[in-house]
């Protein structure tokens, strides 16, 4: 059964003010935002995960292309829809989104943000056997 699109006056009251907020900050409302408010708990983990990521050291084209390597790859349509937004409102380059819509494994036209992208693929191929991502991990760090 898929998620319904909730808003602030068919969703769980302790889901309303976050709900509201998130859509006052980007002038719209997240697919994910309207589908989480079902759970109050889920919402405000997704926001509270949302903000610790976005205020770590990478810079936001990065997160952007970390955040769309996963999305494309988990085949989560919300979510490249929702990052393609916000890759636009970052002025990304066409290419660069299109190319990290694509999911395929071309380079990106960035080569500092291809080591972002190489290296989160490598961390998702081995995030069930831990094994080491050395290879990409210098190239991301380099």
């Amino acid at each position: 059964m898929p998620f319904a699109d909730l808003t602030p006056a068919t969703a769980p009251p302790a889901s309303r003010r976050a709900m509201e907020a998130v859509t006052e900050r980007l002038g719209y409302r997240p697919a994910a935002v309207a589908r989480l408010a079902a759970s109050p708990h889920a919402l405000d983990g997704f926001l509270r995960i949302s903000a610790i990521f976005d205020a770590c050291t990478l810079d936001p084209l990065s997160r952007e292309v970390v955040v769309m390597t996963m999305a494309t790859r988990n085949e989560c349509h919300v979510c490249v829809a929702m990052h393609t937004a916000k890759l636009t409102a970052l002025d990304a380059d066409p290419a660069l989104i299109a190319a990290l819509r694509d999911g395929t494994e071309t380079p990106l036209p960035d080569e500092r943000l291809d080591a972002v992208r190489r290296f989160t693929l490598a961390v998702l191929a081995n995030r069930l056997t831990g094994a080491p991502v050395d290879e990409q991990l210098a190239a991301f760090a380099g």
